[in-house]
């Protein structure tokens, strides 16, 4: 066990910045200058002057400051809004993902308990592929209770690993990490572009996307369809140094392209979420020739490492001013207050062992190298099993059996065995699959049930979910093999479906 630091004292929540940060901070600029574009530009006269008109409505429902609203708005120019309006008021906002259903969107409000509500009567354009809408805007006052914090936004976790999270941060918070953002090399500067298919309700889209761009006078460009087509479309529109800003399902789309067109602005990409496998890596950069940067982060702090040219792959470097130290194989950061909102015992709730001490247990496996302070981000400890004794890093198979030419994507997860879900290529059996694993893997990582399915669910984010009771719906679809899995050396006999 190795300690890079010693922890900071307290846990006590920050004052809430005065309001006035938003201004200074996000909206100042030239009046003139385009900050946005989704169809059309959006100058920051143009955007101050939304912002002022949504400040007036919220206001008009009795939102104030130390109140509290929840945003259920797709990406648009109306989520950035009200948004900024919100804080510009001095009230607590939360984002609560267009993409849940009504039911999920009634839970997580019954949770937040907000006084305000602001949905939207219908999305206008872009479809199941939308990259951003346009939309109507309708604010409901209701008997909510005032924000318990002094957390500025909060989130819920995409939920990829089970229920989500009530994550806060204060604007203190955010102003600081958007001055990581400003010491970072490779990060897109005043005067280029970033073009995002980050969803802003979400962290890398919301602070590396949205507020970075509006804070370091970067313009940030939102395809009006998430297609390898809206996206390269959206990079040709304009003759800025283009950064794009995604997620490994991105990489994947955009790979997928045979020729893509000549893009002489396109400068590169940064990537966060997943890890991204070497396959996919390299298809992207041989593809379009530039290079292709990692980055790793929580809801709960945001940025945490980088790697942005792909120098140090697969380590990363981190953040200014974060410090990081791995204690038994677990990666933990310095922070001085709880983000959870519902830290505690209770059922459904974090569990208290998550901050303690000062320091916020990632639950992703990693190291920290002693002589470079470079990190090394290994996945999710709960993907660590035991096989018969053995550890079985359930990442590395998952890698593996994705990076078969047999196989489109792919999810595996542990039960009682080791079983894998499966989206084939053309052509592609399971029999196959299994004979080219015999190959790969040894007998006691490889899976013991293999579902071929249509497909695999995702969060809203774009990671693959790995909740068994998700894939198990998954199933419903499961093409069914007769392909019988050989015993092991054990002897052991299971089917693969």
């Amino acid at each position: 066990m190795k300690a890079a630091a010693t922890a900071p004292q307290g846990g006590l929540a920050a004052l809430p910045l005065d309001p006035s940060w938003v201004d200074e901070v996000l909206l100042g600029g030239p009046g003139s200058e385009p900050c946005l574009i989704f169809d059309e530009p959006v100058s920051r006269d143009e955007l101050r002057r939304l912002v002022t008109a949504r400040q007036a409505v919220l206001a008009a429902a009795g939102l104030r400051r130390g109140g509290s609203v929840a945003l259920s708005l797709a990406p648009s120019l109306a989520l950035v809004a009200n948004l900024l309006a919100s804080w510009r008021i001095g009230a607590q906002a939360a984002l609560l993902d267009h993409r849940l259903t009504p039911h999920e969107t009634g839970q997580a409000i019954a949770r937040l308990d907000p006084q305000v509500v602001v949905t939207a009567e219908r999305p206008a354009g872009g479809g199941p592929a939308g990259g951003f809408y346009d939309q109507q805007d309708v604010v409901t006052a209701r008997a909510g209770r005032p924000a318990r914090t002094s957390h500025a936004v909060v989130q819920l976790s995409s939920g990829s690993t089970g229920p989500a999270k009530i994550i806060g941060r204060t604007a203190a918070d955010l102003v600081d990490e958007l001055g990581r953002y400003a010491r970072i090399e490779g990060v897109p500067r005043a005067g280029e572009r970033i073009v995002s298919m980050a969803s802003t309700v979400h962290v890398l889209g919301l602070v590396g996307g949205l507020l970075h761009s509006l804070h370091a006078g970067v313009r940030l460009a939102i395809p009006r369809r998430l297609t390898a087509e809206g996206i390269l479309d959206t990079v040709a529109a304009g003759p800025e140094p283009t950064t794009l800003l995604g997620v490994p399902f991105h990489i994947e789309l955009l790979s997928w392209v045979a020729r893509p067109p000549r893009l002489p602005q396109l400068t590169g990409m940064t990537t966060g979420g997943e890890l991204v496998r070497a396959q996919v890596h390299e298809a992207f950069v041989d593809r379009y020739g530039v290079r292709l940067g990692s980055m790793y982060g929580m809801t709960e702090v945001g940025v945490i490492a980088t790697d942005l040219f792909g120098e140090h792959r697969p380590e990363l470097t981190p953040a200014p001013g974060l410090t990081l130290r791995a204690v038994d194989g677990e990666l933990l950061i310095a922070r001085e207050q709880s983000p959870y909102l519902d830290l505690g015992t209770a059922p459904g709730t974090v569990g208290p062992t998550r901050w303690a001490d000062g320091w916020l247990h990632t639950k992703d496996g990693g190291s920290v190298d002693p002589g470079t302070g470079r990190v090394r981000v290994l996945g999710r400890l709960d993907s660590q099993v035991s096989v018969g004794g053995l550890k079985v890093d359930l990442t590395e198979v998952e890698h593996t059996l994705a990076a078969l030419p047999e196989v489109s994507a792919a999810v595996v997860v542990h039960g009682t065995s080791i079983e894998a879900y499966v989206v084939l290529r053309p052509g592609g059996t399971a029999a196959r699959i299994e004979a080219q694993l015999t190959e790969r893997l040894a007998a006691y990582k490889r899976p013991r049930l293999i579902h071929v399915v249509d497909r695999l669910p995702r969060t809203a984010t774009g990671k693959l979910v790995r909740d068994r009771a998700a894939l198990s719906g998954a199933g419903g679809s499961s093409k069914p093999s007769t392909v019988q899995e050989r015993s092991d050396r054990k002897g052991t006999t299971s089917d693969v479906h």
